[in-house]
């Protein structure tokens, strides 16, 4: 399958701008004042200085404030105190994040179970590698830091400041907590907010020409399918799920009832990618809760979290990114993208995910040889026959081959980037994936029975809120 290089885009230099403030009262706004005028900049201002020319400092406080302004005409919602705006340059950006650790064996066990990184690398290394990269800039305790490769010159992109005073706003309006655990929870989450910050620039530039005049918007170039990149694309492609299907998640909740839906979706937030690819199953089709049992032999020990078992949910939009980046979604990624999401996440192997549950097992000897078992649910059995067809497909992809004397188990070869043992069984509408070192070792980290899956439907309507310690950081990729 053809596919290109996805670009990426860079912004400004560095500069610390400080706002305009009130009398004994530093950092907050008037609250009595009419929507759209803020640091005594209004919404409909015109600027003289050219576009094409680098900006003075006075220039880009300008911006930043009539962009204040603009923001809270299109949303509806005010400012209640001004946000530092730095930019830095990308250098400074890595020198800041410093050197990455290394993940667990658990963590790295997930990402190889998933099939999106390899048993050869490290995780964090992967993750490093892309956000370095790719981040252009992110918000965090009412500080928004604007990334570029380029210091010699001034200049704004439009849709990233746009972007991040956005979430700005989303943390004096609603607050930026989240209490998502899994991989899954926390895409659907953070979908909402970025989701926003990504539609709001799309209606701000819907205004640009006949009813507001705007700086030119230094673009990156159109989403194109991801080719030979300096990045793990699979793992890229978990970790955009927001970025692509927020937007239109947020505009259907706007459609069916206007911003107050959006506000409410604050205390009720997504809780399943799913939601986010197919938002009309949102908020009450909520995912499955799967159980595994442990049947692992004393020569295998399950993970633990305190007492119980860790376990984590990778969801239906990682799912995607593992089959398209192992070459089973045989289509173009902006095969039925739209305006407001650049990647089409859909897929008829994927499309009927109910919830999955992945428990990673460690030897009793030796913490660093894992393996997995991975329960994952359904909404039909013709939905759970499709996927157990694309994962073999996967395997095959990846150079299993069939073993004679078991059966649905496969094997990839020591050399290759995936080296292991998988068994795949069906289930009625579940299917069940064991990962292990070797053939001989499937049984022992999860000895074949009857039914080892149980599916519970969550009683209550949403998911207990609890905050995260830490800052609150907002990026975008």
């Amino acid at each position: 399958m053809q596919r290109g290089h996805l670009g990426l885009l860079a912004v400004v230099s560095l500069l610390v701008l400080s706002g305009c403030a009130l009398p004994d009262s530093p950092d907050r706004f008037d609250t009595d004042r009419e929507l759209g005028y803020v640091g005594g900049y209004a919404h409909d201002d015109a600027f003289e200085f050219d576009d094409h020319d680098a900006l003075t400092e006075d220039q880009l406080e300008a911006v930043k404030y009539r962009s204040m302004a603009r923001i809270e005409v299109v949303r509806g919602l005010q400012f209640e105190h001004d946000v530092r705006l730095e930019v830095i340059s990308r250098d400074e950006y890595r020198s800041q994040r410093g050197a990455p650790g290394s993940a667990s064996p658990f963590v790295n066990e997930v990402w190889r179970g998933a099939f999106i990184v390899d048993g050869e690398t490290d995780v964090s290394q992967a993750m490093n590698t892309l956000y370095g990269g790719a981040v252009q800039g992110y918000y965090t305790n009412d500080r928004i830091v604007i990334i570029t490769d380029d210091t010699d010159e001034i200049r704004i992109n439009r849709n990233t400041l746009v972007h991040e005073l956005v979430h700005a706003l989303q943390d004096q309006q609603f607050g930026l907590d989240r209490s998502g655990q899994t991989i899954d929870e926390q895409r659907a989450e953070i979908g909402l907010t970025e989701g926003e910050a990504e539609y709001i620039p799309h209606l701000y530039d819907q205004r640009c020409g006949e009813e507001w005049q705007c700086l030119a918007d230094h673009e990156r170039p159109p989403a194109t399918n991801l080719g030979e990149t300096p990045f793990n694309a699979g793992l890229f492609l978990s970790i955009y799920a927001p970025y692509s299907e927020g937007p239109p998640f947020v505009d259907h909740l706007r459609d069916r009832g206007g911003w107050s839906a959006v506000d409410d979706a604050y205390d009720d937030r997504p809780v399943s990618t799913s939601q986010l690819i197919h938002p009309e199953r949102y908020p009450d089709d909520r995912p499955v809760d799967v159980e595994v049992p442990d049947r692992s032999s004393d020569d295998w020990e399950p993970f633990t979290r305190g007492s119980e078992p860790r376990t984590e949910t990778v969801g239906e939009a990682t799912l995607f990114a593992a089959l398209w980046t192992n070459d089973v979604v045989d289509r173009w990624l902006t095969d039925g993208a739209t305006d407001l999401s650049p990647y089409n996440y859909s897929s008829p192997a994927t499309d009927g995910w109910t919830g999955d549950t992945m428990q990673v097992y460690h030897d009793a000897d030796d913490e660093d040889r894992t393996g997995h078992v991975w329960s994952l649910a359904w909404e039909s059995e013709d939905d759970a026959d499709e996927f157990a067809d694309a994962y073999r497909t996967l395997l095959e992809n990846r150079g299993a081959t069939a073993v004679e004397r078991a059966d649905d188990v496969y094997r990839i070869d020591d050399d290759e980037a995936f080296a292991g043992a998988y068994r795949v069984t069906v289930d009625g509408d579940r299917v069940e994936i064991v990962g292990a070192p070797t053939v001989d070792e499937i049984e022992a980290i999860h000895g074949s029975g009857a039914a080892s899956t149980t599916l519970e439907r969550p009683v209550t309507a949403s998911a207990p809120a609890t905050s995260v310690s830490g800052p609150i950081v907002a990026a975008r990729p």
